[in-house]
């Protein structure tokens, strides 16, 4: 993936503190940029009646956790641009994703049929994005992908009428293979998720640029995924393997579980632990505390990269909310900036329209850094190489450079 380059990134020395411990499993990821202290003009061809929008995120269940961090972005967004897109008052109808498909697809179902909604933002699932791609594709409605991470989304199963402002699974494990193959030296790396789709997809991609550049698996295990509690069989075999280091991803309540037993069976020391950025994002860092430092991630958000769009946000998302945002909440927040740009620019208020003015709105200055939608409608954006490290009493993903495939 080609990415869009932002200013250097250097370290925010003194930002806030992480969001408080949540343990949750987590998913099945040109023009003038929008401005975070400035509303969105209002021009003729986007002045008119209020714009119906809907926002699909887990409001209950396992991952109410992120679908609330969604939610604040989303609302940020709107509060700053005196609850306008495109122009015009936006009248928002939250739906709840649920779990899975079986809650997802009928809260889909009900905001394109019943609701009548212009656009839709959200989805933490990537079976219920998979689920509805037939849905907003038919009915010629935009669906804003603000979370699921399956690589079919924005590939095999691409549809005009649906776009991701957040990633895919492949590529933020493809940022980093190359910088660990060279970390290594010529040693082997030992691997290890969860089995299940996105487990698979994200080590696949890992895989791709880890060997690509000269590095060698040891081996490699998937887990039970959800049931899980008890990593030190999996770490023994990792142990004797040879490795020299691990990689894994984890999300959630998995993720506090194996940072702490993968510490307390003394690897830290022994075998660098590297991931995917889900490792040790938003709560599960707050829940690993100091069996987290060191280890290093990819991601393409930390709360602290310094530039003048971040710092402005995790300003303005402390006061509102009094906690730190995460990844998900910029994904949701993106969403809303993307959605406002298109609704300006589209030339009705029909979901063809809308859908062909997503194409057109260019690079966003976002808390992420500046980013554009790709042909694939998936973000080109950096990622970046995060280290956990303990800064004014708390642990924080600290960034130490940016990433390229």
């Amino acid at each position: 993936m080609k990415l869009v380059r932002g200013a250097s990134v250097r370290l925010r020395h003194g930002a806030a503190a992480a969001v408080a411990a949540t343990a949750v499993l987590a998913l099945a990821a040109g023009c003038a940029g929008s401005s975070l202290d400035q509303p969105a003009a209002e021009s003729s061809a986007s002045k008119g009646a209020a714009v119906k929008v809907g926002l699909l995120v887990p409001l209950s269940g396992v991952y109410a956790p992120l679908g609330k961090d969604m939610k604040n972005g989303f609302d940020l967004y709107l509060d700053q641009h005196d609850g306008k897109l495109g122009g015009r008052e936006a009248k928002v109808t939250e739906a709840d994703e649920g779990e899975g498909p079986q809650t997802g697809v009928p809260a889909a179902t009900k905001l394109v049929q019943q609701d009548k909604v212009a656009a839709v933002v959200g989805v933490v699932n990537s079976a219920i994005a998979l689920g509805v791609r037939n849905l907003f594709d038919e009915a010629k409605i935009p669906l804003v992908i603000a979370n699921a991470g399956a690589n079919d989304i924005t590939g095999s199963q691409a549809s005009d009428y649906v776009w991701r402002t957040a990633f895919s699974n492949a590529a933020v494990n493809e940022a980093i293979g190359a910088t660990v193959a060279k970390d290594m030296a010529g040693k082997s790396v030992y691997i290890l998720a969860p089995d299940y789709a996105a487990g698979k997809e994200q080590m696949a991609g890992f895989k791709k640029t880890f060997t690509a550049a000269g590095g060698k698996v040891a081996g490699e295990q998937y887990t039970p995924f959800g049931k899980t509690q008890d990593f030190q069989p999996y770490l023994s075999k990792a142990e004797r393997s040879g490795a020299a280091a691990v990689y894994a991803f984890y999300a959630g309540a998995e993720a506090v579980a194996f940072v702490k037993q993968y510490d307390q069976f003394g690897l830290s020391d022994k075998m660098p632990l590297y991931g995917s950025g889900f490792l040790t994002e938003g709560g599960v860092l707050a829940a690993q505390g100091g069996a987290a430092i060191g280890i290093k991630t990819s991601l393409h958000y930390s709360n602290q990269l310094d530039n003048p769009e971040n710092a402005a946000f995790v300003k303005a998302y402390q006061a509102a909310y009094d906690a730190s945002p995460t990844v998900y909440s910029v994904q949701a927040y993106d969403a809303a900036a993307a959605l406002d740009k298109a609704l300006k620019a589209a030339d009705d208020e029909s979901g063809a329209a809308i859908a062909k003015a997503l194409g057109t709105v260019g690079e966003i200055a976002s808390p992420r850094g500046p980013w554009r939608f790709g042909a694939n409608h998936d973000p080109e954006q950096t990622y970046y190489l995060r280290e956990v490290k303990e800064q004014n009493g708390a642990v924080v993903n600290a960034v130490i450079g940016e990433l390229t495939n």
